[in-house]
């Protein structure tokens, strides 16, 4: 037992041996890649990285709190304008969409002309592209909130670029937000009209029939039923305007407007038995047909009843459409600057030390495998084949370059 461990103490210093007789070997070629990645760090420019931290405002819905009572307190209303409108917060997928946008991209590469900094001779604005995304960042942090970050060889100009994305993104939603708001208040103005127009024409028959016959009240069991149609008429209308929303929003084939057109057809086909048919009187207690009634009650109900589903639909309308002529021309921020880039001082690259350890270290343990095998093919005396003489003859010159004794 003690022979053998005599022999793997001897083999072992063997090997010792000979990494310290070829020690100038190592040391040098070491230092030699030691200076050279020490002139490559110092070559390579300094870089700096800006970054500034935007984030969503709370919802200001409360600021038009006034509008959206107008709506009558009711929650599914209310909620409906928020959505329409843009009452509620802002999107974070909006904002990253607009940050990396091709339009802000080509914006901040134009004002900053990045295109001389970026060497690109040839005006190919997909090179300057690809090198200015590698450059810049905008991604969500853990706290809910917006980094924009900059890379740039001037760090005076890295916090400008920083500052300048979150002035764009704030510009730019402000446009699709009014964009999105005009179209809607063109939507609701042609409803809002029309129920201005049909409300008239329903006055104006109440008031001829009024005048003919002198009616004035109906019995409260007809109230009964006028009111149940006027109310499924005005469910039918917001639901209409609901479902031209999602059609718009979600394509005509999608399961989001199939579900409301199904809605739809089932309140018309309500709306069409409070009408006219002769069921409604055996199912229920309390609504009866129309055409089942004296003639001049039905013709006065029906005037009757024009008049309280257009009344109805403009309680519905009219505040929908002054909340969309204010968000038409609403121009406040979008965005909350939290933290505003500023020069950093600090480089961000080159990491110099990575960069000259990391490859010295890589060539250190590089050489030690190569001094072994150069020692073996020095002790070659017997050759397999005409490459393993060359090679000892090159580690000869190798030895005797470095004055490495036998």
């Amino acid at each position: 037992m003690t022979e053998i461990n005599q022999e793997k103490k001897t083999v072992f210093s063997d090997y010792l041996f000979i990494l310290f007789r070829w020690k100038k070997f190592i040391l040098i070629n070491t230092f030699l890649i030691l200076i050279l990645f020490t002139i490559i760090a110092f070559i390579i420019p300094k870089q700096y990285k800006a970054s500034a931290t935007i984030m969503i405002p709370p919802d200001n819905q409360n600021a038009f709190g006034g509008l959206s009572s107008l709506l009558g307190g009711k929650t599914s209303l209310s909620a409906m304008g928020s959505r329409i409108f843009g009452l509620s917060s802002t999107s974070e997928d909006v904002l990253l969409g607009i940050l990396n946008s091709r339009t802000a991209l080509a914006k901040v590469i134009t004002r900053f002309d990045l295109m001389k900094y970026y060497d690109i001779n040839d005006n190919n604005f997909d090179k300057v592209l690809k090198e200015f995304k590698a450059d810049y960042s905008a991604d969500p942090n853990e706290y809910g909130m917006i980094d924009i970050t900059v890379i740039n060889k001037d760090p005076k100009i890295a916090a400008d670029i920083a500052n300048y994305f979150a002035f764009l993104v704030d510009s730019l939603n402000i446009v699709y937000t009014t964009e999105r708001a005009k179209n809607n208040r063109l939507f609701v103005e042609q409803r809002y009209l029309k129920n201005i127009e049909d409300l008239r024409t329903a006055e104006d028959s109440l008031y001829k029939f009024q005048k003919k016959y002198g009616i004035v009240a109906v019995p409260e069991q007809l109230e009964v039923t006028i009111k149940a149609a006027a109310e499924i008429e005005t469910q039918l209308n917001r639901k209409e305007i609901e479902a031209f929303f999602i059609k718009q929003q979600f394509g005509e084939d999608s399961p989001q407007y199939m579900l409301v057109k199904q809605e739809l057809n089932l309140l018309k086909k309500k709306v069409q038995e409070l009408k006219n048919s002769n069921e409604l009187a055996t199912t229920s207690n309390v609504l009866f047909p129309f055409k089942t009634m004296p003639d001049i009650a039905i013709q006065y109900l029906r005037v009757y009843r024009d008049v309280q589903i257009q009344q109805s639909i403009l309680e519905f309308v009219l505040p929908m459409y002054e909340q969309s002529k204010v968000e038409e021309q609403k121009s406040t921020p979008t965005v909350m600057v939290i933290d505003k880039a500023i020069p950093p001082e600090l480089k961000f690259s080159p990491k110099r030390s990575v960069i000259i350890l990391g490859p010295t270290l890589l060539f250190f343990l590089f050489l030690i495998p190569m001094v072994f095998w150069l020692e073996r093919n020095i002790s070659l005396s017997e050759f397999n084949n005409p490459l393993q003489q060359k090679f000892k003859i090159w580690a000869e010159k190798t030895r005797k370059f470095y004055k490495i004794k036998p």
